[in-house]
């Protein structure tokens, strides 16, 4: 357990919220832990139907704990010792898997942005299936101000959602974009004033939480696999997927509303 990370479960919405306002939210080891053993433990339980993740304090995540950074470069610096690189990538890649599970995981992810969502902070932002966004909150890639190259996916994300091009241009330059501007670029979904985020961001992960969870777990899969498969491969998972979702309640209770011409209630399974 861990006060920077709290973690709320209400009406099968799992919602963390990253927890150093004083740092605007800025990711330590600790955190990062707690997000994965989080992420991990709702993704495992059948009663979460929405996974969604916010900042304290008015803002998202602020990114890695440059701090933090100087600190320790400076210390093994002048004591000419630290963790072999090897060390440092194999410590790092594990912490970036929060990142494949908002990605993967068989749930809807929703990311509420109220403020600055920079660097890593941006990264995991990008790597929840839809975002929410205050219109004035910054977003910014960060890295190259800070001679970093960038982690957590999102080069890979950012490129899939809006091309290489200009997914290199707010790389290399590391421009600050308000979420209005997100939203018209297509990196958020919706944008809206500060003051109705808390409604807002509600209602909808209300509505996506009463979706069929199942029949979008197999979206999910279908749709990532689009990012890299051939045609004929995704039409193969499609099958799979297709028959898989025909067998579930939600179909079935689906179907029988659309005969009786009722809206159904799903119940995720």
């Amino acid at each position: 357990m861990t006060d920077q990370l709290i973690e709320t479960y209400e009406d099968g919405i799992a919602t963390l919220t990253m927890n150093r306002p004083e740092a605007r939210n800025a990711l330590t080891g600790e955190m990062q832990a707690a997000l994965g053993a989080a992420i991990r433990q709702a993704a495992a339980d059948p009663k979460v139907r929405l996974v969604v993740l916010t900042g304290a304090g008015g803002a998202f995540c602020a990114g890695g704990d440059v701090k933090g950074f100087a600190a320790r470069t400076s210390g093994a610096a002048a004591s000419n010792s630290g963790p072999a690189i090897e060390e440092r990538v194999y410590g790092l890649r594990a912490g970036m898997e929060v990142s494949r599970w908002l990605h993967e995981m068989p749930k809807p992810t929703l990311a509420v942005i109220p403020g600055a969502a920079a660097g890593a902070g941006l990264s995991l932002a990008l790597a929840c299936d839809l975002r929410i966004a205050a219109d004035d909150a910054k977003l910014t890639t960060a890295f190259s101000k800070v001679g970093l190259s960038g982690d957590f996916g999102g080069t890979y994300f950012l490129t899939h959602l809006i091309g290489g091009a200009k997914a290199r241009e707010l790389f290399f330059t590391a421009d600050v974009i308000t979420g209005a501007e997100a939203l018209k670029l297509g990196i958020v979904n919706k944008a809206v004033p500060r003051a109705d985020l808390p409604r807002a961001a509600a209602e909808w992960a209300r509505y996506l939480a009463g979706l069929p969870t199942t029949a979008i777990g197999y979206i999910k899969r279908n749709l990532n696999a689009a990012e890299h498969a051939t045609l004929s491969e995704v039409l193969d998972i499609e099958a799979q997927n297709m028959v898989r979702t025909q067998m579930t309640e939600d179909h079935k209770t689906a179907a029988a509303a659309f005969v009786a011409k009722t809206q159904p209630v799903f119940q995720g399974r």
